[in-house]
């Protein structure tokens, strides 16, 4: 059989192996969030999770996307930003009505100040109109507060990127600061681990999930040129990832001297 025999079978094989691993990148990242989604409805108890994680993983996937205005990369990267806000936000919503519920007697607190109908303010004091309170900052009691600060956040940073769009150095530091920032969220959790000296309460299979999802995401950036900042940031992800994995195995074969700290599972990337 001639060598172009074959092409007519090559070619669809390539175009679904295309299709398959930008599927992959697009939902790969939301992947680990689902259990972990689960477990939080299943059981009514949020605790496990730092709602911190959706801070972070919000600001960065904000930043990537007004980065893509200034900078077009691969459709997948930008629709996996779009999905995984949207995991984020589902991800808020649930543990903001699990907490609110569980908690009694506590203040209300909110992103925007409250209306005069709000039973907690018979005679409301001077006030700003955002409550910037650093105690109870993306600590509030409604998921609304919570949608009404990412679309403030989103128009600020908006408006400064449409004003700024023309220079290079700004757009290539919108990309750094977007990727960069979610590589950085592996490492509040080695941090704690580390403090700790143990990794109880951690699933090693939702370890390993973080670091296959970030390799494989790291090599499609490299295979794909995507922008430099992309496959630095990816390669510094990984690197925190098998840091997190040699603890998990030291703590596991060599115990530490146990540190009094309250139990608290981690079983995601946590802030």
């Amino acid at each position: 059989m001639e060598p172009g025999g074959l092409e007519w079978l090559l070619v669809p094989m390539r175009q679904l192996v295309s299709w398959g691993a930008a599927g992959a990148m697009v939902f790969g990242g939301v992947v680990p969030y689902i259990p972990q989604y689960r477990d939080i409805r299943r059981t009514q108890n949020a605790e496990g999770f730092s709602t911190y994680v959706c801070l972070v993983l919000l600001v960065a996937n904000i930043l990537r996307i007004l980065f893509w205005f200034g900078r077009r990369f691969e459709s997948p990267l930008l629709w996996q930003s779009i999905i995984m806000i949207i995991t984020m936000l589902l991800m808020l919503k649930l543990c903001t009505e699990i907490r609110v519920s569980n908690e009694l007697n506590v203040k209300r607190r909110s992103f925007a100040a409250a209306d005069s109908k709000d039973e907690e303010i018979k005679a409301p004091p001077k006030r700003s109109y955002l409550d910037f309170d650093l105690n109870y900052f993306w600590h509030w009691s409604k998921f609304t507060d919570y949608v009404q600060c990412v679309l403030t956040f989103t128009g600020v940073t908006g408006y400064i990127t449409y004003l700024w769009l023309d220079s290079s150095l700004f757009v290539e530091t919108l990309g750094f600061l977007a990727v960069f920032t979610e590589a950085m969220l592996g490492v509040p959790q080695l941090y704690r681990n580390y403090q700790n000296r143990s990794t109880e309460g951690m699933s090693i299979k939702m370890v390993l999930m973080w670091t296959s999802g970030d390799t494989f995401k790291t090599v499609y950036f490299i295979l794909n040129q995507a922008p430099f900042q992309f496959s630095i940031c990816g390669l510094l992800q990984v690197f925190v990832d098998i840091a997190i994995l040699l603890q998990v195995y030291l703590y596991s074969h060599y115990p530490q001297k146990p540190v009094s700290h309250a139990a608290h599972p981690a079983s995601t990337k946590a802030l």
